[in-house]
């Protein structure tokens, strides 16, 4: 199960972003599912991973069309909530050459999930080997997911929740994945995230918090793997980076399809690395990623 969000995406490609006034022709254009959530639990379909999402989403022509596409994708989506009187999330990317982006989003509090919206899903997330947490949705939608979680779930928290439920969500997951950001966010202290060694170290000081696998991004270089009796660094290799939306999405996802397959941390962060490098290769963060 990935608890997190759906939106639409429309991504713009253009040469160059014009200036002000000024105007640019878009060499393409696309509109897909997205959404963290959803990007999240698209990668773990075409991992082979049974997948279900728990979001939000409008009552409106836009999800009927999202909703198509995931269950095209292999995703139950009997547990997004449609939210009357909502629109539907949406994120729009414009996307230069060189693989620099700029989102534009509309994601407001009516497509977050709240804790009334958790109920119904919650034998689901009871039943599932995996419960995936985004942590831009709200702490208390998260923690009630957390709490019902079997026993013997893996639990992955992708991102940096608010400060406020920093300490009690960190406990409550086995696995915590950042990118360079979220990781400076996670620590509240000046860290170099660009530098393999102070990334390594954070990442062994967040096992302290209570997860037993950590995997962070280092800024421009790859990511690190910590847990109780081991490390890795693994580099980015040389894919032609296209657009790096949903990189991270399939990162987490691919991560905990390798776990529960029985991977060993350094062995699954190899395998989400090469999944990883599928999505980035391509516009708009759907990776082609299999077994």
């Amino acid at each position: 199960m990935v608890v997190g969000q759906l939106a639409r995406d429309l991504v713009l490609r253009v040469d160059a972003l014009p200036e002000a006034g000024a105007a640019a022709d878009v060499r393409e254009r696309r509109e897909l599912l997205g959404g963290k959530g959803a990007n999240c639990a698209v990668a773990a379909a075409r991992l082979g991973a049974t997948t279900g999402l728990l979001a939000v989403a409008g009552a409106d022509e836009v999800a009927d069309r999202l909703l198509s596409q995931a269950a095209d994708d292999g995703i139950d989506t009997r547990h997004v909530v449609r939210r009357p009187g909502a629109g539907t999330g949406l994120i729009v990317e414009v996307l230069e050459d060189g693989g620099r982006w700029r989102y534009l989003q509309h994601l407001p509090d009516a497509v977050l999930l709240t804790p009334d919206d958790v109920r119904p899903a919650e034998p689901s997330l009871a039943a599932a080997r995996a419960v995936v947490l985004q942590a831009q949705q709200p702490a208390a939608a998260l923690q009630r997911c957390a709490r019902v979680a079997g026993a013997d779930a893996l639990v992955v928290l992708d991102g940096a929740p608010e400060p406020d439920a920093r300490t009690a969500l960190l406990a409550a997951v086995d696995v915590l994945r950042a990118d360079p950001a979220e990781a400076a966010l996670l620590l509240d202290a000046d860290l170099a995230t660009d530098d393999v060694d102070q990334v390594r170290a954070a990442a062994h000081r967040l096992l302290d918090a209570g997860p037993s696998v950590v995997v962070l991004g280092v800024e421009g270089a790859g990511n690190v793997a910590a847990w109780a009796d081991g490390e890795l660094f693994v580099p980015f290799d040389d894919t032609p980076v296209v657009d790096t939306t949903g990189g991270g999405d399939t990162l987490t996802a691919a991560l905990t399809v390798a776990l529960l397959d029985g991977d060993d941390p350094g062995r699954a962060l190899r395998r989400a690395a090469d999944a990883t490098a599928d999505t980035v290769s391509r516009v708009g963060g759907r990776p082609a990623a299999g077994r």
